[in-house]
């Protein structure tokens, strides 16, 4: 009894953060989706390809349920699920991981929860599923994590779902960021400066 209400939540907060983060790219042009947001290169579209990669390899081929599709070799991973390739549209990406993660979801309600698999890469390689939604789930909200803050700094706009999103109200929000900053420099021992200092 608690083996499928486990299963059950563990897939239905994952199915709900897989949705929040294709959300972040809901009216973004082609250009924010893609661009280098971070010193490393960290961009939402990014992001989604990753996920979609990973959920395919450690929901399908590691219980020997390979994706139908050709994935790169773990063993030559080089960061090239991590960013699009300007050939690559938002269209393919989306679809690769709703291809993903509905072949994720079939492995999910297939397989028991304490199905054997196997992750080579890993230092303890022999996992059940459990482990591996408890992975996936930690892994696709980190990065929906990531994209949140980065949908924030391209036009402000924050939430993880369009139905609880709360329209921006600017002076609000630099009447807080004002006080953050205000808190901030005092701990570190300086003064808040105006804009004409």
């Amino acid at each position: 009894m608690i083996d499928d209400f486990a299963k059950d939540y563990l897939h239905g907060q994952l199915k709900v953060t897989r949705e929040a983060l294709i959300w972040k790219l809901d009216g973004l042009s082609e250009y924010d989706i893609r661009r280098p947001l971070t010193a490393t290169g960290t961009n939402l579209l990014g992001l989604v390809k990753h996920l979609a990669t990973w959920e395919a390899r450690y929901l399908g081929e590691i219980f020997d349920r390979p994706f139908p599709e050709p994935l790169p070799r773990w063993q030559d991973a080089d960061g090239s699920d991590l960013w699009a390739t300007q050939d690559e549209t938002r269209e393919q990406i989306i679809n690769f991981y709703r291809r993903a993660w509905n072949h994720a979801d079939a492995t999910i309600t297939e397989l028991p929860i304490d199905a054997p698999g196997h992750v080579p890469w890993w230092p303890r390689p022999d996992v059940k599923l459990f482990n591996m939604m408890v992975h996936v789930l930690q892994d696709t909200t980190r990065h929906a994590g990531h994209a949140d803050i980065l949908r924030e700094q391209l036009d402000g706009r924050t939430g993880v779902m369009a139905e609880y999103e709360e329209r921006i109200d600017t002076a609000a929000r630099a009447a807080h960021r004002a006080k953050v900053e205000q808190a901030a420099q005092a701990a570190g021992g300086s003064t808040v400066r105006t804009r004409g200092d």
